[in-house]
């Protein structure tokens, strides 16, 4: 689904956002959750969501292995190899997720969720 500013959406399912908290004390009472089926228009598409510092270091220490690894004395090279495999993981999760977007949407009922990632939304 593309979404780009001024698409009808709806919540595709429940969202708890946080804690609902009184007084000085700070005591929590509660928590605020978004329905599904909340219907609101999109005002704002951030794109992709950044990499996170392990699908970066992936690629990094898989460039390096790929240009110099040929050259790398042995035990180099295996603990190379290791630290990418420890990785991998989260590198393959990184390319089934494929691009994440997220989006600021104001609600029908006023309420505004900034930073929601597009697979939550459906579009109308």
């Amino acid at each position: 689904m593309a979404l780009e500013e001024g698409r009808r959406v709806r919540l595709a399912e429940d969202l708890a956002i946080g804690e609902a908290l009184a007084g000085q004390a700070g005591a929590v009472v509660g928590f605020l959750s978004l329905g599904a089926g909340l219907e609101g228009t999109v005002e704002r598409v951030d794109g992709e969501l950044p990499e996170s510092a392990g699908v970066r270091e992936y690629q990094r220490l898989k460039a390096l292995f790929d240009d110099y690894g040929h050259t790398m004395p042995v035990a180099s090279r295996e603990r190379l190899e290791a630290e990418i495999a420890a990785l991998e993981p989260e590198w393959v999760g990184h390319r089934e997720r494929g691009r994440r977007v997220t989006v600021r949407v104001r609600w029908d009922n006023g309420l505004v969720l900034d930073g929601a990632h597009q697979d939550v939304l459906t579009a109308l």
